[in-house]
């Protein structure tokens, strides 16, 4: 759940506009960092599987230490500590925790049974992905209200606060919904080296963002 997972970042500063909506990211997106970071070093796998699912073109047949439910409570606890410790911010650190459990739960969503419970499984998943149409629509409606609460709980500073958001929104909606239209990627060392590239390139475009606005009166 691609702009999903974005979704719940934006949506977080709402709930608290102290962190850094890049801090929100991070940990929404936390389980496919790590899992990017595994899979270039064979801790993990992936298939390119075209007609897996309607929606995407891999198949995820090992990433318990990143996808697990297991795995993202410790890494939730872990980052609510560090940010606790370095912050002393409480509500942002049960938030972020909550971010990257909520990962869990919308990939359990979308996926079909691949997504472990335990390191070793059972496997669950509701396979919204089988459906262009359905994952679109669940989607977009969390993509637009989580730009919409992020607008709300934050105001520009600048132009660049106005500009900088805007075009971060589009970029995300075409790259989404070109993402099923499109080719199956074309190694599996390809999707972890984009999903590297692009991930990092989202969380610090979203601290750029941030920085141009403030929380909202």
């Amino acid at each position: 759940m691609f702009i999903g997972h974005i979704a719940t970042a934006l949506a977080a500063k709402k709930l608290d506009p102290r962190p850094s909506l890049g801090t929100y990211l991070l940990a929404a997106t936390w389980p496919d960092v790590l899992f990017s970071l595994l899979l270039i070093g064979g801790w993990e796998q992936v298939m390119i599987a075209p007609g897996h699912t309607a929606m995407t073109a891999m198949a995820f047949p090992h990433y318990p230490y990143s996808h697990s439910l297991v795995s993202v409570l410790v890494a939730g606890a872990v980052l609510a500590a560090l940010y606790w410790v370095f912050r002393r911010n409480a509500k942002a650190a049960v938030i972020l925790a909550g971010l990257v459990l909520g990962h869990w739960i919308l990939d359990v969503i979308t996926h079909v049974p691949d997504m472990p419970v335990g390191l070793a499984g059972p496997m669950v998943g509701l396979g919204l992905w089988k459906s262009i149409t359905a994952t679109f629509v669940v989607e977009g409606f969390l993509f637009v209200a989580g730009v919409s609460l992020y607008r709300r709980a934050t105001r520009a500073k600048d132009s660049m606060g106005r500009w900088a958001l805007a075009v971060f929104v589009i970029f995300l909606a075409i790259a989404y919904v070109a993402g099923p239209l499109g080719p199956p990627p074309p190694s599996a060392t390809a999707v972890a080296v984009v999903n590297n590239v692009s991930l990092w390139l989202f969380v610090f475009w979203a601290i750029w963002i941030d920085r141009h606005r403030s929380p909202a009166a």
